[in-house]
């Protein structure tokens, strides 16, 4: 890599932080730093949702889907629509007025509205658990391009420099920073995928004809995924929209509830097809170089020696000239701390206002000094930078913290929405039997027959327990608006 790539990179991360700076300035108090003021346009929050989902997802596990298995990875991103949409129709309408006239700023302050506190309690744990997962799988990510750009760079130097610079804008800027530097990582990472990435990349390898000679026809092929494959990431990516704190906070954000559903529906529509077809295509390009033996100078003779996840940041830095590779660089780093800074945010709220202010009055919540809520998303910070040296692939460390979220929360937010007198006691246990039931399968490494994802079973065990429980205490009743 060049000076001149270098000195891009350097200037991009270092405007990162000043833009946290100038927000710094701009909160005012915990309902500013966690809720962004509430009165974002539809375009940023839209913006802002689609770079936090696709984030280190995109830049490197959707890469590292077209390395292994051609286009046909873009369906994962097909979930993200559905979800989006689904979201905007059942949930926001549900949701955004109780949350403006309560001035919520957690998930689990909607939670509790239903369920009371120990479930409200339990939610938050849950999510900050979840989103400190979440937050080093992005960290990892940029960690792993970083290393595959600099080979001299250590994977652990790069972990590190990679999460102190997240978490500095992040700690000092708050959700306007978030959000409005999401805008800005959006704006880089189309424009060095369009103009830089897809037609350079394709150029390099030798085109279509290339694509033909050195793959299989399953690779260009939409029909090259199972059944399986397809369930799992349903039921671990479309129930996040409904359970993501980071959303949540952008529900909050949104100037009136017909702001939050436009957003939302562009952000699908930028999910899939846009960012979908993208990532797998430079993906499927980096495979196609590893045939042609382009990685050997990097120890890789061809792509059964390598990580998937290495494949797309290794193409980029051999395909593309000084200059226009820092551009590139630039691009995929953002994609990367615009969700790493979204999901250290969630969880500093989860913890600030669910866990340590859940004994407070509303108006003691915002009274809380901003200085608290920037320590705890430091330290949240570096437990995520300690999580993330101790972890290999980021699509598995990503869907593992869906998972657990999912399995947690799915039931009671459902009950809470759909239910018109739902039982406490039945989202506890449903909260508990869900999450523990795919943490346990997770960690010992058990799938279910026919390798559907453990989440599945923790969402039955989930729905199992809230029904019974519901109907043996209250019996349960549909709500009619």
């Amino acid at each position: 890599m060049g000076f001149l790539d270098g000195a891009i990179i350097l200037v991009y991360l270092l405007a990162m932080v000043g833009i946290g700076a100038y927000f710094y300035r701009k909160n005012k108090d915990h309902d500013d730093y966690y809720a962004g003021g509430r009165d974002m346009n539809s375009w940023h929050i839209g913006l802002s949702v689609v770079a936090t989902d696709v984030g280190g997802g995109f830049s490197i596990g959707l890469g590292g889907l077209g390395f292994m298995m051609g286009i046909s990875g873009s369906w994962m991103l097909f979930t993200g629509l559905i979800g989006a949409w689904l979201s905007a129709v059942l949930l926001i309408p549900r949701v955004y007025e109780k949350a403006r006239l309560n001035r919520w700023l957690t998930l689990s302050q909607f939670l509790g509205d239903s369920y009371g506190a120990r479930v409200a309690l339990l939610a938050g744990v849950i999510s900050a658990i979840g989103y400190i997962g979440f937050t080093s799988s992005q960290i990892l990510a940029g960690a792993k391009l970083a290393s595959a750009t600099f080979l001299d760079l250590d994977r652990m130097d790069a972990l590190l420099i990679m999460g102190a610079i997240a978490v500095i804008y992040t700690v000092i800027g708050g959700l306007k920073a978030v959000i409005y530097t999401d805008t800005v990582q959006w704006a880089i990472l189309m424009i060095g995928l369009i103009f830089i990435g897809i037609p350079l990349g394709y150029t390099a390898i030798g085109g279509i004809s290339a694509l033909r000679a050195s793959l299989g026809p399953e690779y260009l092929s939409l029909t090259h995924i199972s059944l399986v494959q397809l369930i799992n990431w349903f039921v671990t990516i479309v129930p996040i929209w409904f359970v993501g704190m980071t959303l949540y906070q952008r529900i909050y954000a949104a100037r009136d509830e017909q702001t939050a559903k436009r957003a939302w529906f562009k952000a699908g529509l930028f999910e899939y097809p846009v960012m979908a077809f993208m990532g797998v295509l430079l993906g499927l390009f980096a495979r196609v170089a590893a045939e042609q033996g382009l990685f050997a100078y990097a120890g890789y003779p061809g792509p059964e020696t390598m990580d998937p996840e290495m494949g797309l940041p290794l193409f980029l830095r051999t395909v593309l000239p000084t200059g226009l590779m820092g551009l590139m660089l630039a691009a995929y780093f953002s994609a990367i701390m615009s969700t790493a800074d979204s999901c250290l945010m969630a969880a500093s709220g989860n913890i600030v206002i669910d866990i340590f202010g859940r004994k407070k009055t509303q108006a003691e919540h915002h009274a809380t000094k901003l200085g608290l809520s920037q320590i705890i998303t430091l330290i949240v910070g570096a437990l995520a930078i300690a999580l993330a040296a101790g972890m290999q692939n980021v699509l598995e460390l990503m869907l593992m913290s869906y998972a657990f979220m999912v399995s947690g929360l799915l039931v009671p937010v459902l009950g809470a929405l759909f239910t018109k007198s739902p039982s406490p006691q039945a989202a506890f246990w449903a909260m508990i039997g869900g999450g523990t039931t795919t943490l346990t399968m997770q960690i010992a490494g058990m799938t279910l027959p026919g390798g559907l994802d453990p989440n599945l079973a923790g969402i039955t065990v989930s729905a199992i327990l809230f029904m019974i429980i519901q109907k043996t205490i209250s019996g349960p009743r549909l709500k009619t608006t």
